[in-house]
């Protein structure tokens, strides 16, 4: 079964499209606002990770023709949602861990508590969209966006969805900030996969993890060899014949930087090169590949 990237969308300072991402990013760009894509309407006491992730399912699910005015233009119980977020709501659970510290439980906002869910971005968006097949957050370290997408393919492949909507999003705040000694990309990715309907943007090869990127690494070569696009950040090795995109601009990407590899090789298709494109975060991989190409 061809499992293909039916939509895409990306929300980076300065970055809106996949095409956006094979450029350098722009220091001191605008900071995504979530409101103009989709509204002010339900993103009251919402945190930033959720607000992002809502924009970027929005963005993702129009782009694959799947969301229409009155709701999702398919079988909800076919939509499936998969996101990965290392650092998503940690400013709302800190927050949550001093309040209580200073004032006992009572002190806790009935609005904000339930913000402090690790399910919070894919539960908002599964009942902001529709969606009610399948929802899993993903939180793994550097190689989470891409074992999102891995569990994604398996939902499809299993017959348990016809489309997945996987996201990979990061706050930028002082916690965030804390946690990984840097700045944060505050915004990410998703992409839409679905069973080959016809209309793909890319396809998805082999999604895989190993012991280590560096058995990531000989195990690509392995599957498809030469890849015209590397998509790494931790400067391992890559052909010389190959670009390679680390896609660091931004600050830490984290558990986005998978779906974000994806969404770029979706904008290097697009700009008419072949493929296929490789991508390698922490000791996960992928494989994609042109939509002329097969798995």
């Amino acid at each position: 079964m061809r499992i293909a990237v039916t939509g895409v969308a990306v929300a980076l300072p300065g970055a809106s499209g996949p095409e956006a991402l094979l450029l350098p990013a722009r220091p001191g760009a605008e900071p995504v606002d979530p409101a103009a894509v989709i509204g002010k309407k339900g993103l009251r006491f919402k945190d930033r990770a959720t607000r992002l992730g809502l924009h970027l399912a929005h963005a993702a699910l129009t782009d694959a023709g799947l969301l229409a005015a009155g709701g999702p233009a398919a079988a909800g119980d076919r939509l499936a949602t998969v996101v990965s977020s290392n650092l998503g709501n940690t400013d709302t659970v800190c927050r949550a861990v001093e309040t209580i510290a200073k004032e006992s439980t009572g002190g806790l906002s009935p609005m904000d508590t339930p913000n402090a869910s690790s399910n919070i971005i894919a539960s908002e968006t599964a009942i902001r969209f529709g969606l009610r097949g399948p929802n899993l957050t993903v939180c793994n370290g550097r190689g989470s966006g891409l074992d999102a997408v891995r569990w994604a393919a398996l939902m499809l492949r299993s017959g348990r969805a016809d489309h997945v909507l996987v996201t990979g999003v990061e706050p930028d705040n002082e916690v965030t900030r804390r946690l990984v000694d840097g700045p944060v990309a505050d915004g990410g990715a998703a992409v839409v996969l679905s069973r080959d309907t016809g209309r793909a943007r890319a396809l998805l090869g082999p999604v895989f993890r190993t012991a280590d990127p560096a058995g990531t690494t000989a195990r690509l070569a392995l599957l498809a060899p030469g890849g015209d696009l590397w998509l790494r950040a931790d400067g391992g090795p890559a052909p010389a014949s190959a670009r390679r995109l680390g896609l660091t601009g931004w600050g830490e990407l984290s558990g986005a930087l998978g779906v974000v590899q994806c969404a770029a090789a979706t904008g290097w298709f697009a700009e008419g090169h072949d493929g296929p494109a490789y991508a390698v975060a922490g000791a996960a991989g992928a494989v994609l590949l042109h939509p002329e190409r097969t798995p």
